[in-house]
């Protein structure tokens, strides 16, 4: 198996439906109260492309695809056309869009994050296939230029030229991915017209660790 750094054709992902996921268990005691367990650190996206599909061209690009990935063994870019930046309301990114770390006048790589609330329990998700052509970031503020510093696409990780002082603030904003895998390794086709044809399942689901 392999991660290949190629994105599901964007327009179609478009059309798609899908979110994240949580595993919790929950135990109800003999009281009538409840005990639950959160299994999983972070949550798990899954996705229908079927949605997407509207035209002959749409299934045989997926068709494609499908069969380059070979089913379910490779796995690949998906951007999320709800959740794919580090702007809050979803809109431009902007280099102070999220706080990635703060300085010790040492370290000089660090991990994009992305949060989410803020009152109660805040949950920080590692963005680890970033856009790196979209990355911007800033310490205490003032942006760095592009040549100030490197991001590995594979990881999420960024790399300054120089360490930010002691206490500085490093933020960041980026556009980003979600690695994905189909989760079936079979296609139903339906050829609904002339130029129309209708795959009404084709899940994805988010592949955690690649």
């Amino acid at each position: 198996m392999a991660f290949h750094q190629v994105r599901f054709p964007l327009d179609i992902a478009l059309g798609a439906q899908g979110g994240p996921e949580r595993a919790t268990d929950v135990v109800t005691l003999a009281s009538g109260r409840e005990e639950r367990n959160l299994r999983w650190a972070h949550a798990r996206r899954r996705y229908n492309a079927g949605y997407g599909i509207k035209s002959r061209a749409d299934m045989l690009t997926v068709l494609a695809f499908f069969q380059e990935r070979r089913g379910r063994f490779h796995s690949f870019l998906w951007r999320d056309a709800v959740d794919f930046s580090s702007s809050p309301e979803g809109g431009t990114t902007m280099a102070s869009d999220q706080r990635i770390g703060t300085g010790d006048g040492e370290t000089r790589s660090f991990q994009l994050v992305k949060h989410y609330g803020a009152s109660f329990d805040p949950y920080l998700r590692p963005i680890t296939k970033p856009e790196p052509a979209s990355v911007r970031v800033a310490i205490d503020g003032a942006e760095l230029s592009v040549g100030a510093f490197a991001v590995e696409p594979l990881t999420g990780s960024v790399t300054l030229e120089s360490a930010p002082e002691a206490g500085a603030i490093v933020t960041a904003g980026f556009c980003f991915d979600v690695p994905v895998r189909f989760d079936t390794d079979r296609l139903d086709v339906e050829m609904a017209g002339f130029d129309a044809a209708l795959a009404p399942s084709i899940p994805l689901i988010e592949v955690i660790g690649e």
